[in-house]
């Protein structure tokens, strides 16, 4: 057990120190959310599983706050409302649980930030079809693979594995980071 323990903390590492290959596109996403904040828009974010839990989390920080008090920011996750994820799967299709939130609530000044450890996921990839429609800014959140994600996204957040959990982890702390540079841009401390 303690090898594995070891084993998991050593391949986290890895993973996590090759991360700074992405500072610039890291930047880019956060200049990205604070020009749509500023232009009256909102982020809207979205994934399934674990990607879903860290939509959320990104999404809290947000509207809550990360380390600084500011006023909240609009922002929302799109997979927790029981209630529209059940009818929409019920009356349309697994497929199209973003795609429809999205057509109901974006617009063109929005961002919409998508995550897909696989870069493939089809209700992911629908979403952002249907957010492109509406003329949207896109960002993927995926890992080391080129999927179909790149072909709807403005910027396509690469994080450099195969393995699912290094991937999420890799993407939390780039949201963690994202959400400190929104903190200081909207903060007065």
């Amino acid at each position: 057990m303690l090898k594995l323990i070891s084993n998991e903390i050593n391949v986290h590492l890895e993973v996590i120190s090759n991360l700074d290959q992405l500072v610039e596109k890291i930047s880019k996403v956060a200049v990205l959310c604070t020009e749509t904040i500023n232009n009256g828009g909102k982020v809207i974010l979205f994934g399934n599983g674990g990607s879903a839990a860290d939509a959320q989390h990104i999404a809290a920080e947000m509207v809550g706050r990360f380390e600084k008090s500011r006023k909240g920011l609009p922002s929302i996750a799109l997979t927790t409302d029981t209630s529209i994820l059940t009818s929409i799967g019920n009356d349309f299709g697994f497929e199209f649980l973003f795609s429809r939130q999205v057509e109901a609530i974006a617009n063109s000044r929005d961002l919409v930030i998508g995550l897909s450890t696989s870069g493939n996921s089809k209700n992911v990839i629908n979403g952002f079809i249907e957010a492109k429609k509406i003329g949207c800014k896109i960002i993927g959140f995926s890992g080391k693979n080129i999927g179909k994600m790149d072909e709807l996204c403005d910027l396509v957040i690469h994080i450099p594995s195969h393995d699912t959990p290094r991937i999420q982890e890799g993407h939390i702390l780039i949201g963690h980071i994202v959400c400190k540079i929104i903190d200081s841009t909207f903060s007065s401390e």
